[in-house]
């Protein structure tokens, strides 16, 4: 790796951006040179904590700055494909927070984007660098928790509302990107429901049914109307089953030896007896980083070594054709959607 800092400039220092700063700025392998915001409130705050940064209110100047390398993007979801299509005609490698984009065809174009620019293009799919979740993910792959029945997700709290996308778009990426970090696979099709309460149009409350190859279901709930921030993702396989609670101040990882046993063979009903096991619990150690650190160092390392980062432009899009084919069933009042398993797209 280059002994030289990788120059990053942000664009949008809001509550994620913030974040994005902080760990920048602390990275040994990375200097931020310059933080973008339209808002003169986050613009103070931006060069009070960054005071060798530029602080600008125009993201052009931080596109055409030679020394800015990498871009990273913390704006709406609807600017993602514009903002990061000209950081990327600049020659800039960028980051771009979750969603990649709005709609499948800026996904298409962002990523068309990057190739022809030969930068790196990644998301910001922060789970992926959770040490809870690559234990989910070993789990899985180990075949310890047995064929898996279904995977049941919460990502509930009250708030915060969004004007411009619904909650299946601003949480359900979370969701979403663990599955399928974790299980390896594509869903084949879904249906999802959702009710706007409180903004019209805007679901605040949503469902998301995911049915993948060999009969695994998955669920997804989320809501900005619940009176408990809950962020739990419970697997259960036919021979233990593994709950992760990323609020948890310790354990996050808890897997249970417990599970439903039937005779393998009766002549009558009356010999048909379940048994049920109730096993060891265990939380499993983990060596914790910040995933936000581990997500921005990935980067770095990526850029400059040459890299294909964990959460991609490909990734970012699968993620993004989900939710497309989410919001035509949501249209449709929950009607199946079904999905080619590789890509996301509606099978021709």
């Amino acid at each position: 790796m280059s002994l030289v800092p990788l120059g990053v400039g942000l664009i949008g220092c809001g509550y994620w951006g913030s974040k994005l700063a902080r760990n920048f700025h602390a990275l040994p392998e990375s200097r931020l040179l310059a933080v973008a915001d339209l808002e003169a409130g986050r613009r103070a705050h931006a060069a009070e904590h960054y005071p060798d940064a530029a602080v600008i209110a125009d993201a052009r100047r931080i596109f055409d700055d030679p020394a800015i390398e990498a871009v990273v993007i913390a704006t709406p979801p609807a600017t993602h494909c514009r903002l990061a299509c000209e950081a990327l005609a600049a020659g800039k490698h960028v980051l771009v927070e979750k969603p990649l984009a709005t709609s499948l065809a800026d996904a298409d174009t962002m990523l068309a984007a990057a190739e022809r620019a030969e930068r790196t293009l990644m998301v910001g799919h922060t789970f992926e660098h959770n040490p809870a979740v690559e234990k989910l993910r070993e789990l899985v792959a180990s075949g310890l928790l047995g064929r898996i029945y279904y995977i049941q997700a919460t990502r509930v709290n009250l708030g915060l509302f969004q004007p411009d996308i619904n909650v299946l778009w601003d949480l359900a990426p979370h969701d979403l990107s663990i599955l399928l970090y974790v299980l390896g696979q594509m869903p084949i099709a879904l249906r999802a429901e959702g009710r706007a309460y409180v903004q019209p149009g805007i679901e605040d409350v949503a469902w998301l049914t995911l049915d993948f190859p060999d009969g695994l279901t998955a669920q997804v709930h989320t809501s900005w109307l619940d009176p408990c921030k809950i962020r739990r993702v419970t697997l259960v396989g036919d021979r233990q089953m593994v709950v992760y609670d990323d609020l948890a101040p310790l354990d996050k990882i808890t897997l249970y030896d417990r599970g439903v046993e039937r005779p393998p063979f009766t002549d009558s009903f009356g010999e048909f007896q379940l048994s049920y096991r109730y096993g060891d619990v265990h939380s499993p150690r983990l060596d914790w980083v910040e995933p936000l650190k581990r997500e921005c160092a990935h980067f770095v390392r990526c850029v400059r070594e040459g890299l294909r980062p964990r959460s991609d432009g490909l990734a970012g899009r699968r993620v993004v054709a989900i939710l497309a084919a989410a919001s035509r069933s949501l249209a449709a009042g929950g009607e199946r959607v079904e999905l080619a398993p590789l890509t996301g797209e509606p099978p021709e």
